[in-house]
């Protein structure tokens, strides 16, 4: 189901105002701000300057040096890349490796650190004015783990990306600052996800027409900025995608979900942006009226030039990426046939063309897909390339969607470097 979330940003802001939503720790300040971006407000006060872009922590801060602080699996070099408390995908290392991502190189992403949770003393609370019960009364109900895999399951294939991943390119590409994880392209790992609808498990949990709101929230760690305790993490969802995709799964690759990964239970929002996957979600609060955190306002928002004043509305799906699985400055030796292989995805839709060029952008040919478009889930390619002339030269790969999406040969700029979906430029040499 594609949601409108401009429009459902509008909507729910005009609740606020009208005294109708809850921010948990949001300030009015930041919500006249947002106000103001999505149309509601035409003016402020002088006590209520609109902020054209807040002077706040970015959610990818990274963490001190460490070599690998927070994480339970081993995360060797040449498997992964350290920053910070995250953990990210070398690319080379998924060459040969099939559809989806192996579990011991899935890329982890945390606020803080890695929680070692036993799945029997588990459970999940499901909470709010959004389920019935009786008048005055909030109501809540849990489910443990055995209770969760009693219930239908349905097994999905599908992306988790972090919303930052490509983020060093806004700056060593294009030459536009962007602060947070300098993530190249390796934020990114596919799955065979198995678990239960959020759907049913609201439904038991007794939904009511009312629900606007959802809002999973995780048991690691809460998270410190600038000195402040923003809480756990947590991000809401508007019921219409809650009741369309979204997964409390806790199977992947056919294996119990591993701690790094979210065990025992975490949140599956297929196509959207990583920071909607909870990890390790401890509770789902489900509410009448709209929800506001942290998660939503602060981070995870597009600020700067060229974005609408107060920035832009709570980001949702992905943009059309492509990776080659080749180290950047890799040697390739002349006259020889060379089988180049990558893979491509997109948040709006399967993956339906991709173009390599091997000379820098002058020439592109098609590349052979290996998998059928599916939405939320990536393609893998590959294509021969008979270097004739020695020298240094750049890998360019570029895809377009089902939605008829293409990457384009610039991304606009923001402030947090979020949803980088330009051509990459993929350095290499040939060598005689």
């Amino acid at each position: 189901m594609r949601i409108n979330e401009s429009a459902y940003d509008r909507r729910r802001l005009r609740q606020w105002l009208g005294g109708e939503a809850r921010a948990e720790g949001v300030s009015r300040r930041d919500l006249l701000r947002l106000a103001a971006a999505a149309g509601v407000l035409t003016t402020f006060t002088a006590a209520q300057p609109a902020v054209a872009q807040p002077a706040r922590a970015v959610a990818d801060t990274p963490a001190p040096p460490s070599p690998a602080p927070g994480i339970v699996k081993p995360v060797p070099p040449e498997l992964f890349t350290i920053r910070g408390t995250n953990a990210e995908t070398n690319w080379p290392a998924l060459h040969g490796t099939g559809y989806h991502t192996p579990i011991d190189r899935f890329f982890v992403r945390n606020h803080t650190s890695t929680p070692v949770l036993d799945a029997d003393d588990w459970s999940l609370k499901v909470w709010g004015s959004g389920l019935r019960g009786a008048p005055g009364v909030e109501r809540a109900v849990e489910f443990g783990y055995r209770d969760l895999r009693r219930m239908p399951s349905v097994t999905v294939d599908a992306f988790i990306e972090c919303a930052g991943n490509g983020r060093s390119y806004f700056t060593s590409q294009q030459g536009d600052p962007a602060t947070g994880t300098a993530w190249t392209l390796g934020a990114i790992g596919s799955a065979r996800w198995r678990g239960v609808p959020l759907s049913h498990v609201l439904r038991l949990a007794g939904l009511t027409r009312h629900a606007v709101d959802l809002q999973p929230r995780g048991l690691d760690d809460t998270w410190v900025s600038n000195g402040t305790d923003l809480g756990h993490v947590r991000r809401p969802l508007p019921l219409a995608k809650a009741l369309d995709d979204v997964v409390l799964a806790y199977e992947m690759n056919g294996e119990p979900l591993p701690y790094d990964h979210g065990h025992p239970v975490r949140v599956l929002v297929p196509s959207w942006v990583g920071i909607a996957n909870i990890k390790w979600v401890g509770d789902v609060e489900v509410s009448a009226e709209p929800l506001y955190s942290p998660w939503n306002t602060d981070f995870y928002r597009l600020f700067g030039p060229g974005h609408p004043e107060g920035g832009s509305a709570p980001l949702a799906g992905q943009t059309v990426k492509s990776a080659f699985e080749v180290a950047a400055g890799a040697d390739f030796a002349v006259g020889r046939r060379h089988r180049l292989t990558g893979r491509s995805w997109s948040g709006g839709g399967g993956i339906r063309r991709v173009e390599v060029s091997t000379d820098g952008g002058t020439t592109w040919r098609h590349a052979d897909l290996h998998d059928r478009p599916r939405a939320s889930a990536w393609s893998r390619w590959s294509t021969d390339w008979h270097p004739t002339t020695p020298g240094p030269t750049t890998l360019l790969a570029r895809a377009t969607d089902t939605g008829g999406r293409t990457q384009p040969s610039h991304t606009a700029p923001n402030a947090q470097g979020y949803l980088f979906d330009a051509v990459v430029r993929h350095p290499v040499t040939v060598v005689a």
